[in-house]
């Protein structure tokens, strides 16, 4: 090593008083290219947008289960908010018996369940889903807290993004928050859960989906040197064109909309139309437009529904602006994921609102709005 530093330094300096301009050139910084930017001095941003992306993925894993949990009538199984304690299901039949005691109070168990003979192991299935979602949902802050204190003790968190992800943090604190409102509306009040609160707990669900999406992608940049882009007025318009849609998916889920003009393979009657017309009979316009808007479930049906094609068509046009910009992989997927999503919605009321194809609807809704929130990332506009 030491002979090979000393041949070199006694190359070099003969190169020099030689006047040999290729070594010359070589010992002088390149002042026509511009500089390497210091990525790691400013945190770890590849490494954090893995792990956001990671969290991302299992906010949509839990707004799959809590589709299933939806459609198998499990939300108000669990009669008790215990965040700590309640990681751990029943152990013994005693346990098993005191959790089916407390549900046996609630109006679903006593108007619906309890005369259809529910049995301790009917009870068990639904306990169980609901049990995944709330432990899923503990998974998910331990997942986002555990790092995001390693990252900050660290110092590995790039300038400016302490805010956001604190604030990411909270949007998940406050999702357990509502999840517990929305459950207790089905425990106290009817055999089912407020659909205006289940609407909001997805709401958050999915605007924290597009948050850790979006810093994801930010960090990315970072990572490459790029200042992290801004949000554009179409990419704003799309977004919130497809949550609108979204929103009332949840509506339609909590009103049980599905199942007015549902059922038959092939049968126009339900699909394109419903009932047999284009606009359905039976909407209650007694309390006003707004209230059958979004309470009605044949208006909220019918909104749902047509509303999608207007997202189609905005999501075309995105599409369509991301391959004249040469994002061509990103255009494909977002054709793929709302071609994808329309085929299922159409499949889940033509099945009857069968279980596994309305479960592949709400996941195919969770990645779409990924798949957009990245779209709209791609066309965003420069800082500077």
């Amino acid at each position: 090593m030491m002979y090979h530093n000393a041949s070199a330094m006694v190359e070099q300096a003969l190169a020099d008083r030689a006047g040999c301009p290729h070594r010359r050139a070589e010992s002088q910084p390149q002042e026509s290219q511009p500089p390497m930017v210091p990525v790691e001095s400013s945190g770890r941003p590849l490494s954090i947008a893995r792990w956001l992306l990671a969290v991302a993925a299992l906010v949509v894993a839990i707004v799959v289960v809590g589709g299933i949990t939806r459609l198998t009538e499990s939300g108000v199984s669990i009669t008790e908010w215990k965040p700590v304690t309640g990681a751990i299901p029943p152990l013994s039949e005693g346990q098993w018996q005191a959790e089916f005691a407390a549900y046996q109070h609630t109006p679903q168990y006593v108007l619906i369940n309890g005369p259809a003979g529910m049995t301790l192991a009917d009870y068990k299935f639904i306990f169980f889903w609901e049990w995944v979602h709330r432990l899923l949902a503990r998974l998910i802050g331990l997942a986002f807290a555990l790092p995001l204190a390693w990252f900050w003790l660290k110092r590995q968190i790039p300038a400016g993004f302490k805010g956001r992800l604190l604030l990411l943090l909270a949007l998940g604190g406050l999702q357990g928050a509502v999840g517990w409102w929305m459950v207790r509306s089905g425990i106290v009040n009817d055999t089912k859960v407020s659909h205006f609160r289940l609407a909001t707990h997805l709401l958050i669900a999915l605007t924290t989906l597009a948050g850790l999406v979006w810093t994801a992608l930010d960090m990315r940049q970072l990572a490459w040197g790029k200042l992290p882009p801004r949000l554009t007025g179409f990419g704003a318009l799309a977004l919130a064109a497809l949550v609108l849609q979204l929103v009332y998916g949840a509506l339609m889920a909590g009103l049980r909309a599905g199942q007015v003009a549902a059922g038959g393979w092939f049968n126009w009657d339900n699909w394109p139309l419903m009932q047999g017309r284009l606009f359905p009979a039976g909407v209650d316009w007694s309390k006003g437009l707004a209230h059958a808007a979004l309470s009605d479930p044949y208006l909220v049906h019918f909104i749902h529904r047509w509303w999608a094609w207007v997202v189609v068509a905005v999501l075309v046009v995105m599409a369509r602006k991301l391959k004249a910009r040469g994002k061509r992989p990103v255009s494909i997927a977002l054709h793929s994921a709302f071609g994808t999503q329309i085929l299922l919605g159409i499949a889940t009321v033509m099945s009857g609102i069968s279980l596994w194809i309305a479960v592949l609807h709400q996941l195919g809704g969770a990645v779409l709005l990924a798949v957009t929130t990245w779209s709209a990332h791609a066309l965003g506009r420069n800082r500077g």
